[in-house]
């Protein structure tokens, strides 16, 4: 029995000592033919702690969805369809759709929810005649809110998509 286990203890340290081994002459190579260093860039990541909206480009308005949805409604596919109006005046503008959810649930899924209502807007918006390229997709999921609170009025304005200018 304390053979065994010693057996499998040896087994076990060679893999690992192997796989440590393999990763860091992967780097070392990686290293060598690039030239550049491996090292984790530090730079402080941009962000918005007040979040955005599309107050940011003059003349397109927020898509506001349900609870749980990402599914457009009458209201949503009118608001999408003024701002279709207003890609095609202004043909060189490119935008970013950002999608957004209120506080509840957890990140992971207010991310994919957040993802699916940007999604779900651009899809529309290019079925209207606006191109595809002219159009990116990003989600916050809850992070970034415009209204702080826990209330159905800050949830409320918290679940949307909003415009801002395509980097």
């Amino acid at each position: 029995m304390v053979r065994k286990l010693a057996l499998g203890l040896v087994a076990c340290a060679l893999v690992a000592g192997c796989k440590s081994k393999q990763t860091q002459s992967n780097e070392n190579i990686e290293t060598a033919q690039t030239g550049q260093s491996t090292a984790i860039d530090s730079a402080p990541l941009s962000f918005d702690p007040m979040g955005s909206d599309s107050g940011k480009i003059d003349g397109l308005v927020t898509v506001h969805f349900g609870y749980d949805k990402s599914s457009l409604d009458a209201s949503a596919k009118k608001e999408i369809a003024q701002n279709v109006e207003w890609m095609k005046k202004n043909s060189g503008a490119k935008v970013q759709i950002e999608g957004h959810c209120d506080s509840r649930g957890t990140i992971e899924y207010n991310v994919a929810l957040g993802e699916r209502r940007a999604n779900a807007v651009k899809a529309y918006m290019v079925s209207l005649g606006v191109a595809a390229d002219r159009l990116s997709t990003i989600s916050y999921g809850k992070e970034k809110p415009v209204e702080a609170g826990d209330s159905e009025a800050a949830w409320a304005k918290n679940r949307r998509a909003n415009f801002v200018p395509a980097q």
